[in-house]
């Protein structure tokens, strides 16, 4: 992708088939998401989503990052056994994904800033796990100050599973 600028917006409806079809592409290139590409849609615009935003770079959509509730995941569970935040000062970050073309732009940063910036304006502290498998997202959220919380196995599908990392964003 040529150096365009990338605008960091609140997600629209009408970005709904869009952000579905770049979700699939991205599936294709990295193997992630592990889940949700059979319903694309449906998983962007889960009832569980508190926010989300896109990146648009010359028309287009190119990323995406939603916060949602917490749906007791592995990285809730490990924050919680660390800290006092109950379950309506939690937020997970999550639906992180940016298109191959558009990832020597900072895209994911910026989709990344987008989300810490709504958690902390709502009071949320967010968590999340990485598939060890996506160092570059790994690299990503410790070069943002994200703390390594601990490990757990992501599950997804009927009987399939995945070592991920779990981390909590930094402090206010």
């Amino acid at each position: 992708m040529q150096s365009t600028s990338t605008v960091i917006r609140p997600f629209e409806d009408a970005d709904l088939p869009v952000a579905a079809a770049a979700l699939t592409d991205v599936h294709a290139t990295d193997g992630y998401p592990v889940e949700g590409v059979a319903r694309p849609e449906d998983w962007l615009r889960s009832d569980d989503v508190l926010a989300s935003w896109v990146a648009e770079a010359g028309g287009r959509i190119v990323g995406h990052v939603a916060v949602m509730r917490p749906r007791g995941e592995g990285a809730l569970r490990l924050w919680a056994e660390q800290d006092v935040d109950d379950e309506r000062h939690i937020g997970v970050l999550a639906r992180l994904f940016v298109v191959r073309d558009a990832r020597e732009c900072a895209v994911g940063e910026q989709l990344v800033r987008a989300a810490m910036d709504y958690a902390v304006s709502h009071g949320r502290r967010l968590v999340l796990d990485v598939m060890v498998k996506d160092q570059a997202a790994i690299r990503l959220y410790e070069r943002l100050g994200w703390f390594r919380t601990g490990r757990t196995t992501h599950r997804f599908g009927a009987e399939q599973s995945i070592e991920a990392i779990c981390y909590a964003a930094p402090g206010t």
